[in-house]
């Protein structure tokens, strides 16, 4: 009797950043995490650059004055660039969540969200705020009796992407739901709830305005880093 000799069959790995972890998660690809760690920076290097110049620029004042104030004067390319920069970093990272997220719950709508995020603050970058409340220098302390048309769009892109933001975050909740994470899921519905309750304190003050925005580019570098480091 004989018998006949079969060579080995080769197979091919199966690539582990394509193999789900658990259902709705995938491990991700060598360049998602750098996709995500540009989001995860950007709200810093924005912060940063407004942190710096509020206390160095004459005029500004935190309890009267934005940061997207900051890009008028002399010195408002440096805000600007802040805008720009950051958007760009964020619009990259959103790229990176898009893969982060698989194939679970929220993998298209969260990413699409935080790209109109991005997208807002390039707006706002071309479309520079009004002056008022003393700054830039000379400028008279109480508000322009009329929004002009650049004034206008930096305010109504501001607002759809704070709330595009908020959207995001309540759709990332069902994320991590999905995947029984419940500190993350509670962190996630409770950021809309913080950067709402600052915008609408921002009648009583403009710090309350201001803390709501950085709570919300706080909140996305927490959850980009978190994701970065699945």
């Amino acid at each position: 009797m004989t018998h006949a000799i079969e060579a080995p069959v080769p197979t091919t790995p199966v690539p582990t950043a394509l193999v789900p972890t658990a259902p709705g998660a995938a491990v991700p690809a060598a360049t998602t995490p750098a996709l995500l760690a540009c989001a995860a920076v950007a709200g810093p290097l924005f912060l940063g650059v407004g942190l710096i110049q509020g206390f160095t620029r004459d005029g500004f004042d935190f309890t009267r004055n934005a940061i997207s104030q900051l890009s008028l004067g002399d010195l408002g390319w440096i805000q600007v660039t802040g805008f720009l920069v950051a958007g760009t970093l964020m619009i990259t990272g959103a790229v990176g969540l898009r893969r982060a997220l698989g194939e679970g719950p929220g993998h298209r709508a969260a990413p699409w969200l935080f790209g109109v995020f991005g997208a807002s603050f390039l707006v706002s970058g071309v479309f520079t705020a009004d002056p008022g409340a003393g700054f830039p220098a000379g400028t008279p302390d109480s508000a322009a009796p009329v929004l002009s048309t650049h004034g206008t769009v930096h305010m109504a892109a501001g607002m759809v992407g704070y709330l595009a933001l908020c959207a995001a975050f309540l759709v990332l909740a069902r994320h991590f739901a999905g995947l029984r994470q419940r500190g993350w899921t509670i962190a996630c519905r409770l950021v809309p709830v913080g950067v709402l309750a600052g915008f609408a304190g921002s009648a009583a003050s403009v710090l309350s305005f201001t803390a709501g925005a950085a709570f919300g580019l706080a909140a996305l570098t927490a959850v980009t880093a978190r994701l970065a480091r699945r």
